[in-house]
């Protein structure tokens, strides 16, 4: 516990934690006025028009309004997720960086606690950020329903579980930042990689499965699921949709990324040489 106190000190007390909420703020608000405009083309009777087959099937499936105010209550994930793997791996190479490994491990030389406490310190955050963002959300979504003449839907199972899986990814991401951190020590070269691996990972993955998946049917583009920003994505979708995966196969999918990191970053950390 007092590892673990020491970690949430160094976020709290620097001013890392405040810079990336005043990157995020912008960019949940952005993330809104786009989801805004989308959910009102879902939502209006001419959305389907003049389509036929599965391409019909996917407009009105995520017009129904559950999917949609899922959609609105966890609004913000795309650029929160990537914001909450960055501090993950700034968690970690802050400590080369400031030239402060060495007195950390000699203060503390079970190195596996010491990853165990930076893990938890990320994932807090994590978690903080995702509570910040869906207290945003629920009224700013509600209003968005009520202009388009809907219902709040939070009365609705499935809203609330995207909800509650969108905190679940956040938490995920928290973890793969640590890892990147360890991987790579250099706190520029780990944000920069993280960030590429990220954005490019996801438009790169969508354009090609979305170029194959008429090819090879449904099966491959269920294959998706095995990218990460992905199958995050995934998670947040209010009802299964026509030829997706279930949100579930998107969270075991982000879970065993999850141990994958975290053991592989504990396991690195406990024999590398850090002189």
């Amino acid at each position: 516990m007092n590892l673990i106190r020491a970690e949430l000190l160094k976020i709290r007390s620097t001013s890392t934690w405040w810079i990336f909420l005043l990157i995020t703020l912008p960019l949940w608000g952005l993330t809104l006025m786009f989801n805004g405009f989308q959910s009102a083309y879902l939502l209006s009777p001419e959305a389907a028009e003049g389509m036929s087959g599965e391409d019909a099937e996917q407009i009105i499936a995520a017009g129904d309004p559950a999917n949609v105010a899922a959609n609105l209550y966890t609004n913000g994930q795309f650029f929160g997720v990537a914001i909450v793997m960055l501090l993950g791996a700034i968690v970690v190479t802050n400590e080369y960086f400031h030239q402060t490994v060495t007195t950390t491990f000699l203060t503390t030389p079970h190195r596996t606690r010491v990853v165990l406490a930076k893990l938890f310190a990320a994932s807090v955050f994590g978690l903080v950020l995702w509570v910040i963002t869906t207290a945003a959300n629920l009224p700013a979504g509600a209003l968005i329903m009520g202009a388009n003449d809907e219902a709040s839907y939070m009365g609705d199972g499935t809203v609330w579980r995207a909800i509650a899986l969108n905190g679940l990814a956040y938490l995920l991401w928290a973890i793969f930042g640590v890892g990147f951190g360890v991987l790579i020590r250099s706190q520029i070269g780990a944000t920069i990689t993280a960030l590429v691996l990220y954005f490019a990972g996801y438009i790169g993955a969508a354009i090609f499965f979305g170029v194959l998946s008429d090819r090879f049917g449904d099966w491959f583009n269920n294959l998706q699921l095995l990218v990460p920003s992905l199958a995050s994505q995934l998670m947040v979708s209010g009802t299964e949709l026509p030829g997706n995966p279930p949100q579930w196969a998107g969270a075991l999918v982000l879970i065993g990324y999850a141990i994958v990191a975290g053991t592989v970053g504990t396991l690195l950390m406990r024999t590398r040489d850090i002189s």
